[in-house]
């Protein structure tokens, strides 16, 4: 492989001439094709989120985030509006708009607009959003806002490196596996290493392409069902 070199013959990455910090992401509502993002607001969403997300009866969505499950509404509530305020992170609502309902919760975070790196986390997908159309839709809404409206160069999906169905989810919606940070974080007191996924601004024209067909309605019989699933439309490498 060849590299580009300064006057001392050093090994130096691409030129980027042109590059100016991105804009921070706003507090706005992101439109999809079957959801749509609304910033987190705890007067509209937190009682139907918490009745969504307590259909998780055993409380198996909470064990890789540091906070929930959480006892009654008063609680949840008021965890909401512990988060809603800041912008980094930055939380949405996810509303599935068959039902016109919220079901379940995203945020952009660790965001860096003088890189251009942004990173989507804090996933909290109620039983009645997870493995849906929606729930695919809200990912692909949030990198294209990413990417296509804010010019970010890198988008980064971290996870317990135990976290096995986030691990099968971040290569199923095309993102690079990376590596893990060993004894990166300490929560619910105990160890935890980070696996570390990506998908930069060059990858993404084709995937976008990818999503774009598989979020067809085309792509679905009349029961819902998909006719290609997504892993074969992407082809950015998996884990």
């Amino acid at each position: 492989m060849s590299h580009r070199t300064n006057e001392f013959d050093q090994p130096i990455g691409d030129p980027l001439p042109d590059w100016q910090p991105r804009p921070r992401p706003a507090r706005q509502v992101l439109e999809g094709r079957y959801a749509r993002l609304e910033p987190l607001d705890p007067a509209t969403h937190a009682e139907p989120l918490f009745e969504a997300i307590s259909l998780d009866e055993e409380g198996r969505r909470w064990t890789y985030l540091p906070y929930g499950p959480f006892e009654d509404l008063d609680t949840y509530r008021a965890w909401q509006e512990s988060v809603a305020t800041p912008d980094d992170p930055l939380f949405f609502a996810i509303i599935d708009r068959e039902r016109d309902a919220p079901a379940g919760v995203a945020s952009y975070l660790r965001i860096d607009p003088e890189h251009g790196v942004i990173e989507v986390g804090h996933l909290q997908f109620s039983p009645l959003l997870a493995q849906t159309r929606a729930a695919t839709d809200a990912m692909y809404v949030m990198m294209a806002h990413a990417f296509d409206d804010l010019g970010y160069r890198r988008y980064e999906w971290k996870c317990d490196s135990l976290n096995t169905p986030s691990r099968n989810a971040a290569r199923r919606l095309g993102f690079t596996f990376e590596g893990e940070f060993r004894q990166a974080v300490v929560y619910r007191g105990r160890n935890r290493d980070n696996a570390w996924f990506s998908i930069t601004d060059a990858e993404w024209p084709a995937l976008k392409a990818s999503f774009e067909r598989w979020l067809d309605p085309s792509n679905f019989d009349a029961a819902g069902n998909q006719r290609t699933r997504l892993h074969e439309e992407l082809r950015a490498p998996g884990d």
